[in-house]
């Protein structure tokens, strides 16, 4: 399981994320309701939910279909385009999203509802567009990730 944990984190890295900017849009989502966040190991919480095999699967599969739309490789020139331009009405990278946040209860998708319209940080970077790369999809799992994070923060701090 390390090794495919260190997978992720290569192509996260590969991709422009780092855990710094997990953990930013994490301290982002829960600043307000944690009045001592700058003093949690928060880098722990994002890689522990990072070492959860559903989401290694879902960020290597999300990351691997950017990649793909990069080198021009989907057969379909549709669906290569629907991708590489984002279109709002294609909502399987936000599908994915959802299936990492699922595994963390209701704040989770709540917290990644709100991660997707703001876009914080890496996020709205990532959704810029303008780095030269395609980014459907990481911009989505990053978000499902620090989301999740967050709502295991505040899980364990709730009262």
């Amino acid at each position: 399981m390390n090794e495919m944990y260190d997978d992720c984190i290569a192509l996260l890295e590969e991709r422009g994320v780092t855990l710094n900017d997990i953990v930013d849009c994490v301290v982002y989502l829960q600043k307000d309701y944690i009045a001592n966040i700058h003093e949690i190991d928060i880098e722990d919480i994002v890689k522990s939910v990072i070492r959860k095999r559903e989401v290694q699967n879902a960020l290597m599969t999300a990351i691997n279909i950017d990649i793909q739309v990069d080198k021009g490789a989907f057969g379909n020139e549709t669906i290569q385009n629907i991708i590489r331009v984002d279109e709002g009405l294609y909502g399987i990278d936000e599908v994915m999203a959802y299936g990492i946040c699922n595994l963390y209860g209701s704040i989770a998708l709540t917290n990644y509802g709100y991660i997707d319209k703001v876009k914080p940080g890496i996020i709205g970077k990532l959704n810029d567009h303008d780095a030269g790369q395609c980014n459907t999809f990481i911009d989505d799992i990053v978000g499902a990730i620090a989301a999740a994070a967050a709502s295991k923060l505040a899980h364990s701090h709730s009262n």
